[in-house]
């Protein structure tokens, strides 16, 4: 898998990803996306800032997933345990239905690891939904420590980090 920033190319790909992703989490009892979250704008947005990375196997988008380098103050309520100077927050990681139970998510997650580690930050903090059981095991796999709780429009979510190597 081939990991790169998105462009304003990769928006009509990205967009249909995210739908076809919010529509299985439908099927599956997961009610975390819905049409007003993640909208084209906050997509474009985010890859005009620079934090919209993609995995791609072929020409296809496999993954995707924003990597912020400064986030609003929402997360303060937490119990970070890393008081880490730096560190960036993990947002929006999507695979694809057609990818999804072919290790594509633990890929992106040691590929956006290890670019982290290579810009000298040593922490990852990442918010996931109290009812998407996939995300949770993911990120506990990997050893993500839950800091804290915080509730938004669609419910509980866990506030979670890592402090990388």
């Amino acid at each position: 898998m081939e990991f790169l920033a998105a462009t304003e190319y990769d928006l009509p790909q990205l967009m249909s990803l995210y739908r076809a992703a919010t529509r299985q989490m439908d099927k599956i009892g997961i009610p975390q996306w819905d049409e007003k979250y993640p909208t084209e704008s906050i997509i474009r947005e985010d890859i005009i800032r620079g934090q919209m990375h993609v995995g791609c196997i072929g020409e296809r988008i496999a993954v995707a997933y924003v990597l912020e380098e400064c986030h609003a103050g929402d997360y303060e309520p937490a119990a970070w345990r890393y008081d880490e100077p730096s560190f960036v927050v993990l947002h929006r990681l999507c695979v694809h239905p057609d990818f999804q139970g072919q290790r594509v998510a633990q890929t992106a997650m040691e590929a956006l690891e290890t670019e982290v580690l290579t810009r000298g930050i040593n922490a990852i903090r990442l918010d996931a939904f109290s009812q998407n059981p996939v995300a949770l095991h993911l990120y506990e796999s990997r050893g993500y420590v839950k800091a804290g709780e915080i509730v938004y429009r669609k419910g509980l979510f866990y506030l979670y980090e890592k402090k990388l190597s």
